[in-house]
């Protein structure tokens, strides 16, 4: 009988030791990603009710998590400078165990109610109290494991790169889970609970790690960074070419985030989608044998760029999912290029920790354009143009020495540029089709840009050339029909849209209408007296038809409550000896609705209106109880809700408010959301009845559109002659509906049931 093989036998507990070191750290930074990606819109969620819903409070949120990254990757890399292996393994788990200590999640005491301005710093300082140890010890584990990894004496320890994919596996993960899962399954303190078992399983699997660490022999760390030492260290212009890959990318992300949100279709969760692809490059770009090569996304990167410029020139709705669709594709591959370069040009795993802080400075300084300075600096989302022409400045350098008569490049360009650009100071026949053809001649110079990066190999800085020209005709051309003025603020961009003509002043968040007035008759005549109101708020829809019932049922002039100013339309809803009270989060819609150049319904009707500003949550809570006649919520902003105005908790605050015959009348006209179901809910659970009304005017090209509204009273004669009318349906909730609560809210099933349903 044969005796084993002295060496197989020896090397059989390493191959065994070497699965076992792989296995526990891939788990250990697979779960810290997803905890680490799964606390996001977990905890910015909590925070959302404390600023009205606004979506922007995401992109503050990403600002953080991105800042914060930073940190954590800073301590890692010097953290890993100490020689002595034990102590980094000792000071890490002592900061898990310390950041354990603060759970679960919770907002910091003395952090209720924002102040009137300054909202983003604000934020920056709630997300600090509240999560920024236990987020700042997730955001170390990362690289600090990947560097334990290398000094483990694991055979694919000089080339750590591929547990990174695993890391944003994870994260690709957590984002999709928690929109299709945890939210609609679990409430917001279960959520909070099993997020923190995950951080104690999280702390076993470290410690497992740094046990592994120590009981390697010494001299395998040693050979492997010996291994390293003969290349140089990374010099200061390739960490400064890192954080430029890493900063353009991260800052598209939320200015692409921002674009399809504010300009082709605000639906719920639909931040998810260009974060989720974001996450997905990382993954491609780090795999040992990536499935999409880099010579093929650099290849591709020029029609990128070109696609998204066309897209620009498109904007609008006009083929929604060929625009959303084709952004999100451009973003991938210029996200993939910048990526694939990362990834070309990562240093030996000695300079891994170093390489990881300039990839989070990178993303950190990308995220803070887009999230922090642009919404001040620019009325409109210009750093998505901006980032766009920066993206060529990421491609790698010409290997080609330039063609002849290349000299002439930029002097024909600046011709160009005069050429198209000039007329659109002017009138005539010249600037009227330069009008009439702005897709095609955009289209035409972006397509130039395209031929000459991918046939004749121009080098960068003469793409961005051609590239900067496409887009400054985008913006010198515009897409909209008559005159646009942009107002940004915190929560979002609002235009206002004068129609060719001027019959029309239209107030439009994102691609949904929120007002409009009408100015001048068909014949051009301007429109004297007091303003009709039109758009969702005409006498003959459903909010006209329930204040008219609401007023006959009493008798007596009303005392109304509004939460949410748009245009002010409803000012002019108002009948003399009535008391009508506004509630508005954003300052910039009440200068707007003020402005006589825009609208004049508060001007003509309630000249001596004073919102009351603020979260109406919270506002609106401190009003007397039992004085209100009709509570009319109109709060939603383009089609992202702030779901904290439509809770159970919510509606009590409601009908706390309420005089004895009161009705709530809620506006849940979406184009995505069925949530006139919901509020049904909230109402029942209060213990008030529900009316819905669901028709369309037939009267677009009037400016007067269909409503879905929403009435809610203790007792039908509260509602007056609603009560009888075939347009209003007495509803009650659906026994197998989850009621909406601060606790539970489930946005993917009132998307599904819309779907199901239809749009009425």
């Amino acid at each position: 009988m044969r005796s084993p093989d002295p060496s197989v036998a020896a090397d059989q507990p390493s191959a065994s030791r070497n699965r076992l070191v792989l296995i526990v750290y891939t788990s250990a930074i697979f779960v810290s990603a997803l905890l680490l990606f799964s606390v996001q819109p977990l905890f910015t969620k909590m925070v959302l009710p404390r600023l009205g819903g606004s979506p922007a409070v995401w992109s503050v949120a990403m600002v953080f998590f991105q800042s914060l990254l930073l940190g954590g990757y800073a301590y890692a890399h010097y953290l890993m400078q100490l020689r002595n292996r034990v102590i980094p393994v000792l000071v890490h788990l002592t900061l898990l165990a310390l950041a354990l200590v603060t759970l679960p999640l919770s907002i910091a005491s003395g952090w209720g109610e924002p102040p009137t301005s300054g909202y983003a710093f604000w934020l920056l300082g709630l997300f600090a109290v509240s999560i920024g140890l236990p987020f700042f010890a997730l955001a170390a584990n990362n690289p600090l494991l990947q560097a334990w990894f290398v000094r483990t004496g694991h055979p694919n320890g000089p080339d750590p790169y591929f547990l990174y994919a695993s890391s944003n596996i994870g994260s690709f993960l957590a984002l999709l889970s928690y929109p299709v899962l945890l939210e609609p399954m679990f409430t917001l303190r279960t959520q909070n609970l099993i997020w923190s078992g995950g951080y104690g399983l999280l702390i076993v699997l470290i410690g497992a790690c740094g046990l592994l660490l120590l009981r390697s022999p010494a001299s395998a760390a040693v050979d492997v960074l010996a291994a390293d030492s003969g290349g140089p260290a990374p010099g200061w212009m390739l960490r400064a070419r890192w954080i430029f890959l890493a900063a353009v990318p991260s800052g598209l992300l939320i200015a692409v985030t921002a674009h399809i949100s504010t300009d082709i279709a605000a639906a719920p969760l639909l931040w998810v989608l260009p974060l989720s692809l974001y996450l997905l490059t990382w993954v491609l770009v780090f795999q040992s044998r990536p499935l999409l090569p880099h010579r093929l996304m650099l290849l591709l990167q020029p029609l990128a760029i070109s696609g998204a410029v066309i897209l620009l020139a498109l904007s609008g709705e006009r083929n929604l999912l060929i625009t959303l669709g084709g952004h999100l594709l451009c973003f991938f591959i210029i996200a993939m290029a910048c990526h694939g370069e990362l990834a070309r040009t990562r240093p030996p795993a000695k300079y891994l920790t170093g390489f990881y802080v300039a990839l989070s400075f990178g993303g950190m300084v990308g995220g803070l354009f887009s999230g922090l300075i642009a919404p001040y600096a620019f009325s409109w989302i210009a750093e998505y143009p901006i980032l766009v022409a920066l993206a060529v400045l990421c491609r790698p350098p010409a290997q080609q020495q330039p063609r002849s008569g290349s000299r002439w490049y930029w002097p024909l360009l600046a011709v160009l540029a005069v050429a198209l650009i000039a007329p659109s100071h002017s009138t005539g026949k010249v600037v009227s089709w330069l009008v009439d053809n702005r897709v095609y001649v955009i289209s035409a110079v972006a397509v130039a840009a395209m031929i000459l990066a991918t046939l004749l190999r121009i080098d960068r800085a003469k793409l961005a050339g051609i590239v900067i020209l496409a887009l400054v005709l985008v913006d010198v051309y515009p897409s909209d029909d008559g005159r646009v003025v942009t107002v940004r603020s915190f929560f979002g961009v609002h235009k206002i849209v004068i129609t060719p003509n001027g019959q029309y002043h239209v107030l439009m968040h994102g691609t949904t209408i929120h007002g409009a007035e009408k100015f001048r008759n068909a014949d051009g005549r301007p429109i004297t007296g007091r303003p009709e109101p039109i758009s969702y708020y005409h006498r003959d829809g459903g909010i006209g038809q329930a204040i008219t019932a609401v007023r006959e049922r009493k008798g007596a002039p009303l005392k109304v409550a509004v939460i949410g100013l748009g245009s002010g339309t409803l000012a002019c809803a108002s009948e003399p000896g009535e008391t009508w009270k506004f509630f508005e989060i954003d300052q910039s819609m009440v200068d707007a609705a003020r402005d006589p150049k825009y609208f004049t319904y508060i001007q003509n009707c309630e000249p001596d209106l004073k919102p009351v500003m603020g979260d109406a949550r919270l506002t609106f809570a401190r009003e007397p109880d039992g004085i209100y006649d009709l509570i009319i919520v109109d709060a939603y902003s383009s089609d992202a809700i702030p779901i904290h105005l439509a809770t159970e908790e919510a509606m009590a605050i409601y009908k706390k408010k309420l005089a004895p015959q009161g009705v709530v009348l809620m506006h849940v006209s979406n184009r995505h959301l069925d949530l006139a179901s919901v509020v049904v809910g909230i109402a029942q659970a209060n213990d008030l009845k529900s009316w819905v009304y669901d028709e369309d005017s037939g009267r677009d090209d009037e400016y007067i559109f269909a409503t879905n509204v929403v009435v809610s009273a203790r007792e039908e004669a509260d509602i007056g002659k609603l009560a009888s009318s075939e347009k209003w349906a007495d509803i009650e909730a659906e026994e197998n509906q989850r009621v909406w609560t601060d606790d539970y809210s489930n946005v993917l099933g009132a998307v599904y049931r819309r779907l199901r349903d239809g749009e009425q």
